[in-house]
């Protein structure tokens, strides 16, 4: 059992200080093959998920939406097509190589001029407070140290009548796909991640902190408890993922 000054990375109980570093090392080290990854190891259904997400964000001309652990732009891309030149995106994530590939990749498209980008920690976010009309986190939060206070921190930035959004891996539903889930994890994941992206040990690390992830209930309750009301969740995929949409009153 992890005390006040651990946590998990994995499966290992580290120091709060040294999970932030390993974290970090692994996103620095998957960044260059990160989308090639996420289309293998979902077979593409990452896509569908991510835009089940969006429309259910609300988020419309003249929105200000931000995108924490944004990654490498997937859905800053999308918002800045729907918030307009009226609107703000702001891709956010604690990774600096993670941030470069989502800009370039988004300037490739003719979009990074729409997006402002942010090095910022999902614990304490250097935003105003009632500032945001939608925030979403996608595959994040699990690998955010304290996640309390990152929800909280969400909250307090968020305008009343916003929404957040967290798009995370979760428990799959039934005894017979969390067995076949476990096998494909723990095998497969790390061999692709060896093949493609010559990285077995992140891949193992990401497999190992899904199951580290609260389940769909209790990620619920800590939102309720971050201040969040109506918060509700969608299983996708038999549960293998989860969207958890919660408002501030």
């Amino acid at each position: 059992m992890a005390d006040h000054d651990t946590t998990h990375f994995g499966f290992q109980t580290v120091n709060k200080d040294e999970k932030v570093k390993k974290v970090a090392e692994v996103f620095h080290s998957v960044a260059a093959r990160y989308d090639v990854m996420n289309d293998l190891m979902s077979f593409g259904i990452h896509r569908v998920w991510k835009m089940f997400t969006i429309e259910l964000s609300g988020v419309r001309t003249g929105s200000k939406v931000l995108d924490i652990a944004g990654g490498t732009g997937d859905l800053a891309g999308k918002f800045a097509q729907r918030v307009g030149p009226e609107g703000e995106v702001v891709l956010a994530d604690i990774n600096e190589s993670m941030l470069r590939v989502g800009r370039d990749k988004l300037t490739d498209r003719g979009l990074g001029h729409r997006v402002k980008y942010v090095q910022a920690n999902a614990e304490c976010l250097p935003f105003p407070d009632n500032y945001f009309d939608a925030i979403t986190i996608a595959f994040g939060l699990r690998n955010v140290t304290d996640k309390d206070a990152a929800l909280a921190s969400m909250h307090r930035i968020l305008k009343p009548g916003g929404k957040l959004l967290v798009l995370e891996f979760s428990k799959p539903q039934s005894t017979l796909l969390s067995k076949a889930y476990d096998l494909y994890s723990f095998r497969a994941l790390p061999l692709m991640g060896k093949l493609v992206a010559n990285d077995a040990d992140s891949y193992q690390y990401l497999a190992e902190s899904i199951r580290m992830h609260p389940d769909q209930d209790t990620l619920k309750g800590m939102m309720l408890n971050a201040g969040f009301t109506t918060v509700k969740y969608h299983n996708m995929t038999g549960g293998i993922v989860a969207l958890h949409v919660g408002n501030k009153a």
